[in-house]
């Protein structure tokens, strides 16, 4: 079954950088959308990015344009995000996410049916 592995979370200062990962393994169909997303405490789970292995054609939401860049490694089967210009509210466990054959992009949760376990994400001084 597909299985997805976050990593890279931590304490970062405001306006610092990180890069989480997410390594899959047991895709099995055509192409797949790979997804991060985000949940803060007291809060809703809310999409950050996507990207389809089809083309590597991605999508972010308003929160994630301009300071957080999806991309994929197809020899390490691993997206990657790669996070700068760091704000407090960006603090939340990150989740990776993917779901096969969908033909558009879009970061709507109950969509995506395989999930990553998570990583914290803080950000403060």
């Amino acid at each position: 079954q597909v299985q997805l592995v976050e990593s890279g979370g931590g304490l970062v200062q405001p306006g610092g950088s990180l890069r989480l990962s997410c390594e899959y393994s047991g895709f099995t169909l055509d192409f797949y959308v790979i997804a991060w997303f985000r949940q803060a405490p007291g809060k809703e789970r809310e999409g950050v990015s996507c990207i389809s292995t089809r083309d590597d054609s991605t999508y972010y939401a308003d929160s994630a344009k301009g300071r957080f860049t999806i991309s994929r490694d197809n020899v390490k089967s691993t997206v990657y995000l790669q996070m700068n210009n760091l704000k407090p509210d960006d603090t939340a466990v990150y989740y990776c996410a993917a779901v096969g054959k969908m033909w558009y992009l879009d970061l709507i949760s109950w969509k995506y049916d395989s999930w990553g376990q998570g990583t914290q994400v803080t950000v403060s001084s």
